[in-house]
């Protein structure tokens, strides 16, 4: 192992659980991305807001009230810390930019690391997705021989029906004497 990944033992279960899902986009909010590239959040807005010209609204955005509160509801701690301005969250581009406007070897690390978690959940959605696919697949062949083993059923019910229904026939044509 490299000494710059010596100091960087983040487990990816922690970075996996500070990555939400807010307006349909993975994000990260910018107090844990300032927590894990241990800078004070204040300085990592400060570098941000130099730079605003590297981040456009599909690499960060800030969040609305709502989304806000919405999203401190789900924490149910008061360990979320106060702060006058609302959080900036950053999309899986907006990280990567970040390495380029915090240019400290920590930063660089542990971007590359996000990077590669998020990287990890986009192949397990599409691996989810594609079995989801399989399912529904599976799932319609199952409806539809259960349609035609009901069909085929129903046919031999009709079957025994008519044959207890029956009545004798008389036959015809030329009948042998027994005699």
């Amino acid at each position: 192992m490299k000494k710059k990944e010596e100091k960087l033992l983040i487990p990816d279960e922690i970075i996996t659980n500070k990555i939400y899902l807010i307006r349909n986009q993975k994000v990260m909010l910018d107090s844990h991305l300032a927590e894990l590239y241990q800078v004070e959040t204040k300085r990592l807005k400060e570098q941000v807001k130099r730079n605003l010209n590297r981040f456009p609204e599909d690499f960060m955005f800030e969040l609305t009230k709502n989304e806000y509160e919405n999203l401190r509801s789900q924490f149910a701690t008061s360990s979320w810390g106060g702060s006058r301005y609302l959080p900036l969250v950053f999309t899986e581009q907006g990280v990567a930019m970040l390495s380029s406007v915090l240019n400290s070897d920590r930063a660089i690390a542990v971007n590359i690391k996000i990077i590669r978690i998020f990287t990890k959940m986009r192949a397990l959605l599409a691996d989810n997705l594609s079995l989801r696919l399989e399912i529904e697949e599976i799932k319609k062949k199952v409806t539809n021989q259960s349609k035609n083993i009901e069909l085929v059923f129903s046919y031999l019910d009709e079957l025994i029906n008519k044959k207890e229904n029956k009545t004798e026939r008389i036959k015809i044509g030329y009948k042998k004497d027994k005699g």
